[in-house]
């Protein structure tokens, strides 16, 4: 079942780096159903909150008519960063699936696990779901876009 919630995050996150933005997308599961999708928009609405994983948790939030999401399982195809596991652990979220992990910016055991510390919540964690797939469409994204500032005249 993980990964089939897992290849419609990392649809998302196609979707997110056709637009330009760094590919992570994330889905929100509750009782077997997506509730909720999110992918990276922090270029195009110029919003550094506009994470993947927020954006997801805004909408299941509004979609439940609650901000507990306590029934709910978020996928998402690279490991949250601090500010977005903040999110998970305020909204109460009770199981996190990531695809690769984050070894610069990742807030779940990548660069830092902020689930060790003594919050009043402590959210599941699988990692490595689809890992490779994730990975890759993260390296291709980073390694379009170093060809193409190489080729542009300001470089």
């Amino acid at each position: 079942m993980d990964r089939k919630f897992m290849k419609e995050a990392l649809r998302l996150a196609k979707k997110a780096a056709a637009l330009g933005e760094v590919p992570v997308g994330a889905v929100i599961v509750k009782e077997g159903k997506i509730i909720a999708r999110g992918y990276n928009r922090r270029e195009c609405d110029q919003d550094g909150l506009a994470h993947a994983e927020l954006i997801a948790i805004r909408r299941a939030c509004k979609k439940i008519g609650f901000w507990r999401l306590n029934d709910c399982t978020l996928y998402v195809t690279l490991e949250p960063c601090p500010m977005c596991t903040g999110a998970i652990i305020n909204t109460r979220i009770p199981r996190v699936v990531f695809g690769c992990s984050d070894p610069k910016g990742g807030a779940m055991g990548g660069l830092c696990d902020l689930n060790q510390y003594p919050w009043n919540h402590h959210p599941q964690i699988e990692k490595g779901v689809m890992g490779e797939e994730c990975a890759a469409v993260l390296k291709d994204f980073f390694k379009a876009l170093r060809a193409k500032k190489s080729k542009s005249p300001n470089s």
